[in-house]
């Protein structure tokens, strides 16, 4: 067995015993680190010089000045401890993303109203990953602030928020004191859609349905009517009125009541590409053109059937549906 690699699991494990996922985290004395910065640093070996040098010299002014900017370390350690202590986090629920793109987390700040002070140079970015920049704010006494961060899945499926550091070197520099908060929240991840988009399948007629005016796929006739006041500019055929109008007649208008339901599927099997996730990507690029268009579609995929429909939820469930299918 490898030493290294097993004193870091058991370092891990103990690390995350430490640090469990919560919904919110609240800042106190048990999960705030604190050490010196490379300022602090040197100032400490100032006070070091200042100190020898006094005492060679026997300087009463070099013993007060040595004492007061040691006094004032001190001040500034116990400044930047408690501009933390006492906030709370909590994170916004995560929108879904389709893989590669940016996944936006939003952490909520909140000032502990018993405190009624505010807390300047607060940072936040994504734990493990020093070539990250912080992201600034200040909370206001006994207010909040939100901080946004984002990383990117490459990957679809759910994937669990990386844990968030929070940090602050306020006021002087001296210190840095900062904690890990890791939390619950998980965000969906859609699979990549493919680009640009395959043509969409065939449209098919519902049986029982009138079939006296039909609709070509990706074609914008239904079937057409004169303008009626109170029509609604959707179902204007703008192209058509053009030409009715140049030859002196009315505004045309769409008969919805005439025209075919037809409700088009998208199944697995008509994606024709032999990679699963590439057959998904294919899929996935199919919902946003059928929800662009308006179309009634359906989703078939092995052992899982989504019933045709059109609008926001329908494509929601037919991402999500390609996002977790195994």
């Amino acid at each position: 067995m490898n030493p290294i690699a097993w004193i870091r699991r058991r370092w891990r494990a103990w690390w995350e015993s430490h640090h469990p996922r919560r919904d919110s985290w609240t800042l106190n004395q048990r999960n705030i680190y604190i050490v010196p910065t490379r300022a602090g640093l040197m100032f400490v070996l100032t006070l070091l010089v200042l100190l020898v040098g006094t005492i060679n010299f026997q300087l009463s002014l070099g013993y007060a000045l040595t004492f007061l900017l040691a006094g004032a370390g001190f001040v500034s350690m116990h400044v930047t401890h408690a501009t933390l202590r006492g906030l709370t986090l909590h994170l916004r629920t995560p929108q879904p993303v389709f893989a590669g793109e940016s996944a936006q987390l939003e952490a909520v700040l909140s000032d502990d109203a018993k405190a009624a002070r505010p807390r300047f140079g607060i940072g936040l970015r994504l734990e493990g990953n020093a070539d990250d920049t912080f992201v600034w704010t200040d909370v206001i006494a006994g207010g909040h602030a939100n901080a946004r961060v984002a990383f990117v899945p490459t990957a679809r499926g759910f994937h669990e928020v990386p844990a968030l550091r929070i940090e602050t070197r306020f006021p002087l520099g001296l210190f840095r004191a900062w904690s890990v908060w890791r939390p619950t929240a998980r965000v969906l991840v859609y699979p990549r859609p493919e680009a640009p988009a395959a043509p969409l399948p065939l449209a098919h007629a519902v049986a029982g349905e009138p079939t006296a005016v039909a609709r070509t796929a990706g074609s914008e006739t239904e079937g057409v009517r004169s303008y009626r006041r109170g029509d609604s500019l959707k179902l204007v055929l703008w192209k058509k009125s053009a030409r009715a109008l140049d030859a002196g007649a009315d505004l045309v208008s769409r008969d919805t009541a005439n025209a075919t339901r037809r409700e088009l599927w998208l199944d697995d099997q008509l994606a024709g590409l032999a990679s699963l996730e590439a057959r998904l990507s294919r899929l996935a690029a199919w919902v946003l053109v059928a929800d662009r268009s308006g179309e009634r579609y359906g989703l078939r995929l092995a052992g899982r059937e989504l019933s045709p429909d059109a609008g926001d939820a329908q494509r929601r469930q037919a991402l999500e549906a390609l996002a977790l299918w195994v």
